[in-house]
């Protein structure tokens, strides 16, 4: 039998109606995905039942007791043949283009891992929140670790990587709670060259559930910036790294402010600082104060108005 050219990874857990149309905008694609894979992570509201009627033997369904996305992701990223390799999350959506555009690049750059796109975020309505261009936040093809320190940020459902890229730097990382996307795109970044196609072939669903804002949310994603940082000092100017660090902690503390963490996020704030390599960045540090300023007068107002 030929080998596959393209696998799909689904993660899921209690999203029967949800995964039912993730599979659907995969099976509409305009270049065919040969494997289909689910790992169900431990649904109990009828998902097999609904994925066997729907999909039959269209699809390869695996149930598994709860691990976590990243366990169920690595456990499908392992059964899968194909040469190209994606990701889609069960409550996210590929135009049905994705997968065609996506390994035509791939195959006219053949020293590169991985290739992203431009991803439209929604409501649990629908209704667009925003369009994320990764042109952006990558503004060339190539060795991009220096940007991708600036802006880890990966949607799962917007990548396609070569089989090569599994088999060299494995994974996602189970003992993340969250953070796991950054953690994997970095170590990509570390190893492989990265490409863009600017445009939105992916639309994902943000705020509907899952695991909320928490300060281990922010601590997470300082420990994969700070180990991941440490692999790659022989790489990059130091000024630069620390830079990157520094912002890091920045925008945790951001949001910590945001979230009313008030201790949490001093402690990364006075990180940021004691980080920061140059002048210029210690103000960026001390702009988080009118921020704090706006949060403490919010949450005055609503005290006050309750009154």
């Amino acid at each position: 039998m030929k080998a596959p050219l393209i696998s799909v990874v689904i993660a899921t857990f209690d999203r029967r109606d949800l995964v039912i149309e993730a599979i659907r905008s995969v099976l509409a694609q305009t270049q065919p995905v040969d494997e289909v894979i689910v790992i169900d992570d431990g649904s109990s509201d009828g998902t097999e039942a609904a994925l066997t009627q729907a999909f039959g033997n269209h699809i390869q369904y695996v149930w598994q007791e709860n691990a976590g996305v990243s366990a169920a992701r690595n456990r499908g990223l392992a059964m899968a043949n194909g040469q190209y390799l994606t990701l889609l999350d069960s409550d996210d959506r590929w135009h049905p283009d994705k997968t065609r555009l996506q390994m035509a690049w791939l195959d006219d750059h053949p020293g590169y891992g991985m290739v992203i796109c431009d991803v439209i975020r929604v409501d649990k309505h629908g209704r667009q929140i925003d369009v994320l261009h990764r042109r952006t936040a990558i503004p060339e093809d190539g060795d991009v670790l220096e940007w991708v320190l600036l802006d880890p940020v990966l949607v799962p459902a917007s990548v396609m990587f070569r089989r090569e890229v599994f088999d060299t730097i494995g994974g996602f990382d189970t003992s993340l709670a969250t953070g796991e996307d950054l953690d994997f795109h970095l170590r990509v970044a570390r190893n492989w060259k990265i490409g863009v196609i600017e445009l939105a072939l992916v639309t994902a669903m943000r705020g509907h559930d899952g695991l909320s804002a928490s300060a281990r949310t922010y601590s997470d994603y300082v420990h994969v910036f700070e180990r991941f940082i440490v692999t790659v000092r022989d790489r990059l100017p130091a000024e630069q790294l620390d830079s990157a660090l520094s912002l890091a902690y920045r925008r945790s503390a951001r949001g910590l402010i945001l979230e009313g963490w008030w201790k949490e996020a001093l402690h990364f704030a006075s990180r940021a600082w004691a980080q920061a390599p140059t002048l210029q960045e210690r103000l960026r540090t001390l702009q988080l104060a009118p921020v704090a300023a706006r949060r403490l007068g919010s949450g005055m107002k609503r005290i006050w108005g309750s009154k």
